[in-house]
C-alpha cells in the first residue's frame, strides 16, 4: 500500500494561518480535524515519517482493531480534505520560531509559513538496545507494548529482553495469562533474588546470558545466546528508549521531562504560550510517564485542537475590544 501523503494543496489566500499542526499521525490528524470543524484556518504539515510505519496492524483501538495503520491515516486525510479551511502539505519543518500570535516555520524547501498558534504532534523515535536483529524485526516479531501485540501470542511462546529488573517484572506480568510459555532474558545483567522469585512464580524461564542476536524463523524468531542454546519464540518484547523525532522543543525552549518528552498540562498546553503538544511526543506533567497509544494520541489530538481553538477565541476577543480600550 502506498501511504505517501498525497496532499500538496495550494495555500489559502491568507498571510497567516490560525494554527500550524505538525505531524501526520493520529494526534496530528485529529487535531487538524478538530480545528477544521469550527472553520479555523489550519496548515497541516506531514513529513511522511511515522513511528508505527513498520507495523502491519494496529490494535487496542475500537472499531479499527487489526487495521493497517496506513489505512487509518488515509481515511483521516480523506475526512480532513472535506474541509475548506485546511491546507495540507507533505513537507518537513526545519525550524520553528516566534511567540503566541506569530510563529514562523521554515520548511525543507526553504519557504516560510506564518501561523498564530502551533500544535506539535511530531512523535518520537525509538532507539532499541544494541542487539543485532532487533531493528530489522521491529514490528515483525519484536514489539514493546503487550496491549498492542500481546494477544497475538495467545497460546504461543513469548519472550522479554531487558536489563532493568523493574521493567522485566512489568512486562513479565502480562504473559502468564496470554502465552503458553515465556522466557525472560536479562542480557547479562544480574537478576536480584526478589525479582527472580517473582519470575519463577510466574512460570518464566530466566536466561542470564548475553543476547548476541535475534534472527527470523518462519512466523517467529530465534534468540541466540552466548554460551547457551538458542531459544525459539513466537515474539519478543523489549523496552526502547525514545528521542524526540523533531527539534522543536529545543528551538522553542519548551520544558521537557527527564525522559525527553514535551511536558504538557491537563489541557495540552506546553510551557510556551500558543504551543500545544499531543501524542507520543507529549508527557502530561502529572503522570509518571508518557502514555503512548493510538487511542491516547487521538484523544490528545482532539484536546490540543480544542484548547488551541479556545485560546484563539480569547485572543480574537481581545483584538476586537482593543480599538475601544483606548477611547
Amino acid at each position: 500500500m502506498n501511504d505517501t501523503a498525497q496532499h500538496d494543496s495550494p495555500l489559502h489566500d491568507t498571510a497567516q494561518h490560525d494554527a500550524l499542526v505538525i505531524g501526520g499521525g493520529p494526534a496530528g490528524l485529529q487535531a487538524t480535524l478538530s480545528l477544521a470543524r469550527v472553520h479555523r484556518t489550519v496548515l497541516h504539515l506531514d513529513s511522511g515519517v511515522y513511528r508505527n510505519a513498520p507495523e502491519r496492524h494496529l490494535h487496542n483501538l475500537i472499531g479499527h482493531d487489526g487495521q493497517d495503520p496506513a489505512e487509518l491515516r488515509a481515511a483521516a486525510r480523506r475526512d480532513i480534505a472535506a474541509y475548506g479551511t485546511v491546507t495540507s502539505v507533505a513537507a518537513r519543518v526545519v525550524s520553528l520560531t516566534g511567540e503566541a500570535g506569530d510563529f514562523t516555520a521554515v520548511l525543507d524547501d526553504g519557504s516560510t509559513r506564518r501561523v498564530r498558534h502551533v500544535v506539535l504532534a511530531t512523535g518520537v523515535r525509538d532507539e532499541l538496545p544494541p542487539i543485532e536483529g532487533l531493528t530489522e524485526l521491529w514490528g515483525r516479531g519484536v514489539a514493546h507494548c503487550p496491549f498492542c501485540h500481546g494477544h497475538e501470542l495467545s497460546g504461543g511462546a513469548a519472550g522479554v529482553i531487558g536489563t532493568v529488573p523493574g521493567h522485566l517484572l512489568h512486562l513479565a506480568g502480562f504473559f502468564p495469562r496470554i502465552s503458553r510459555t515465556f522466557d525472560v532474558f536479562s542480557h547479562g545483567t544480574a537478576v536480584d533474588a526478589e525479582t527472580r522469585a517473582v519470575l519463577d512464580a510466574y512460570g518464566a524461564t530466566v536466561h542470564d546470558q548475553v543476547v548476541e542476536r535475534v534472527t527470523p524463523q518462519g512466523e517467529g524468531l530465534v534468540v541466540h545466546l552466548a554460551a547457551a542454546d538458542p531459544v525459539r519464540l513466537d515474539g519478543v518484547f523489549v523496552a526502547p528508549t525514545v528521542q524526540q523525532a523533531a527539534p522543536f522543543a529545543e528551538q522553542l525552549g519548551l520544558e521537557v521531562s527527564a525522559m525527553g518528552s514535551i511536558l504538557v498540562d491537563a489541557f495540552a498546553r506546553t510551557s510556551v504560550p500558543g504551543v500545544y503538544a499531543a501524542g507520543d511526543a507529549a508527557h502530561h506533567r502529572d503522570l509518571p510517564m508518557a502514555m503512548a497509544s493510538v487511542a491516547n494520541a487521538i484523544g490528545a489530538g482532539a484536546l490540543a485542537g480544542g484548547v488551541c481553538v479556545a485560546d484563539l477565541m480569547v485572543a480574537d476577543r481581545a483584538a476586537l475590544l482593543a480599538p475601544t480600550a483606548g477611547r
